[in-house]
């Protein structure tokens, strides 16, 4: 029981890796608040949580908007009495388009909720956590926070800045007991990814890595609650991959 009597948000979590988070951390013993803008996934995942005996209540948040990151915080204070770990998963892909051709709109979309959405997240769950006494929070960033891919300028963009967001988040509160740490998946296998591939892209995908397949959300998950807990306790300000040897190509 890794995060026993931890109170918990998990952002994106109506499906995919947020879900998987979610679950992780609820079997470890901590009482979570699922958020997500999907209510019927996002309660699906409550009752996933439940039915497996754990602890969960569904909260809708659209982590582009300042005042629905406070009012998420807010619930899991007033739900739960306090707040000790934060996983800020919530993300979308964005147009794949060459820099030159990229929509604006596209542009401000990706960057609200990848990069501006995580720094909303902090900016009201580190007042909860200093009044707790401290605590984890794990952003979700991506292997292409580090590299580049081609016709995803955006996120590549949001995901590298989101590193630097974290590193400067994890030395502006190390005094007051807040680990702040990031995580980059490579490919998983989602809902997402599974219905927007054929199979030949899907084979592709596969091969771009190492071990010769995607990710399960799962093997995320193990890593996040990993950080979440005591047991990472001198990590801090730090990036960990989980892609299946792709970057060290």
């Amino acid at each position: 029981m890794l995060v026993k009597d931890k109170v918990a948000i998990v952002t994106g979590a109506a499906s995919g890796i947020g879900r998987a988070i979610a679950e992780a951390l609820a079997r470890a013993g901590a009482r979570v608040v699922v958020s997500d803008i999907s209510e019927e996934g996002g309660h699906q995942t409550v009752r996933r949580i439940t039915e497996a005996g754990g602890q969960a209540r569904f909260f809708k948040a659209d982590t582009s908007k300042p005042a629905d990151n406070e009012a998420l915080v807010a619930e899991a204070v007033a739900r739960f009495g306090a707040l000790h770990v934060a996983v800020n998963n919530a993300g979308i892909g964005g147009p794949l388009v060459p820099l030159g051709e990229y929509p604006i709109d596209g542009w401000d979309k990706v960057i609200a909720v990848n990069l501006s959405g995580v720094f909303y997240g902090m900016r009201y769950q580190i007042p909860a956590m200093k009044a707790a006494g401290g605590g984890s929070i794990v952003n979700m960033s991506s292997i292409l926070g580090q590299v580049g891919f081609r016709n995803a300028g955006a996120y590549v963009a949001a995901k590298h800045g989101l590193i630097g967001l974290t590193k400067n988040a994890a030395l502006e509160y190390a005094a007051d007991n807040i680990r702040v740490n990031v995580v980059g998946p490579g490919f998983v296998k989602t809902p997402l990814v599974e219905k927007s591939l054929d199979a030949a892209q899907l084979k592709a995908l596969e091969g771009m890595h190492p071990l010769g397949r995607l990710g399960e959300p799962s093997e995320v998950a193990e890593l996040v609650l990993w950080l979440a807990s005591d047991k990472a306790s001198f990590v801090t300000g730090a990036y960990y991959s989980v892609d299946g040897g792709y970057l060290a190509q």
